[in-house]
């Protein structure tokens, strides 16, 4: 149940496709962008000193800039820089974008893992940017935050015009040395599955060269 008195937080979204469509449909709020349908990354470590109030306060934040970035009026590169900045404020950059890369990582210079991952954030800052126009007129309530091993899973539920409420969850570790989320699922839709799956298959096509990887994805999105 919601807790009486929680924030009620408004979302926005712009896309081609639907955005959190059930399944890999509607439900899928960062397209394949929200889940790790099988595994979900392990950060190891002793018991976090991060409590439930400080990563509920965090999504809270985190969702009012999303709302303040889609109420600038700002559109098109204005916008998607907007949110690449509340990407690299509230999320773990570098351990979703390791995700994100898979097993390639493992074999990745350092040069090569920094250059992957400033341009890992600014195509999905551009690929799902161009979707929070969907959630206009959507409301996001945050409820409860529970601890699982190592980190804390909040649970927010969305309310869309004309559809069932969903659950969303994001996922928030202090592991990096700051409180940050490090994974969104909504209904089992995991965003880092989702990207390990779809940049796997952009590498594979570029028959392993990750440098040309790198390369493509300072324009994908």
């Amino acid at each position: 149940m919601l807790r009486h008195g929680t924030p009620m937080l408004t979302l926005t979204s712009n896309s081609n496709e639907r955005g959190l469509r059930r399944g890999v449909g509607r439900r899928a709020f960062l397209r394949g962008g929200v889940a790790l349908a099988a595994t979900v990354v392990a950060l190891p470590g002793a018991a976090s000193a991060l409590n439930d109030t400080q990563a509920r306060a965090l999504i809270g934040k985190a969702v009012d800039d999303v709302n303040s970035a889609i109420d600038s009026g700002k559109t098109g590169p204005e916008l998607y820089a907007l949110f690449e900045n509340l990407f690299v404020k509230y999320a773990d950059v570098p351990t979703i974008a390791r995700s994100a890369l898979g097993v390639a990582s493992r074999s990745a210079s350092p040069a090569q893992m920094a250059a992957f991952t400033t341009a890992f954030r600014g195509y999905i800052s551009r690929k799902y940017g161009k979707r929070f126009r969907e959630f206009i007129g959507a409301r996001f309530e945050v409820a409860e935050a529970r601890q699982v091993k190592t980190f804390y899973e909040v649970r927010t539920v969305a309310y869309l015009r004309g559809q069932s409420p969903f659950e969303v969850l994001w996922q928030v570790s202090d592991k990096s040395g700051k409180d940050l989320f490090f994974n969104i699922i909504i209904e089992g839709v995991n965003m880092l599955a989702a990207e390990r799956t779809e940049i796997g298959a952009m590498l594979d096509a570029r028959r392993g060269d990750l440098d040309a990887l790198i390369a493509d994805l300072k324009t994908a999105g």
